[in-house]
């Protein structure tokens, strides 16, 4: 159904209406279900879960030094799909005129220098540009005796 401007209605009706209060509750009525309308095209928003894309050069984790990016994709959809989004991202950007000269090559330059709107296209959405160091953990708390975990003798 094609949308009409509410100043092109509102001209016809003062044309053709003489009355100026039921003009002006025509518009008004208008306007009310223009607002209803907006608040029910509103999709809900997308629920998200965190990911952590590590950074692994040498193709094995066993140093103690990583680095990542922390990246949301949809709740309901594998976390092991991240990296193919940020790849079909990136192919989608190098496809424009502006990939074309500026190619990017490596997920870290994804995450660095891709505009959002792409990754929002993949459903994937980069929460630090920059990446981050990340630690390894036990996930353990020793619980023999309480000692000074962390600190030095003089503490």
């Amino acid at each position: 159904m094609p949308k009409v401007d509410l100043e092109l209605v509102k001209l016809i009706l003062q044309r053709n209406v003489p009355d100026v209060r039921q003009v002006a509750q025509i518009l008004e009525d208008l306007h009310q279900e223009l607002a209803a309308l907006v608040d029910e095209e509103k999709a809900p928003p997308v629920k998200k879960q965190y990911v952590i894309l590590l950074s692994d050069p040498r193709g094995q984790l066993e140093g103690k030094d990583f680095t990542g990016w922390v990246v949301q994709v949809p709740e309901d959809e594998s976390p092991a799909t991240t990296e193919d989004k940020l790849i079909r991202a990136a192919y989608e950007f190098n496809a424009t005129p502006k990939g074309r000269r500026l190619a990017l090559k490596t997920i870290g330059e994804v995450c660095e220098n891709l505009p959002a709107r792409f990754l929002k296209e993949q459903q994937a959405w980069v929460r630090t540009k920059e990446p981050v160091q990340v630690v390894v953990s036990r996930n353990k708390i020793p619980t023999a005796t309480l000692q000074k975990v962390g600190r030095g003798a003089g503490d």
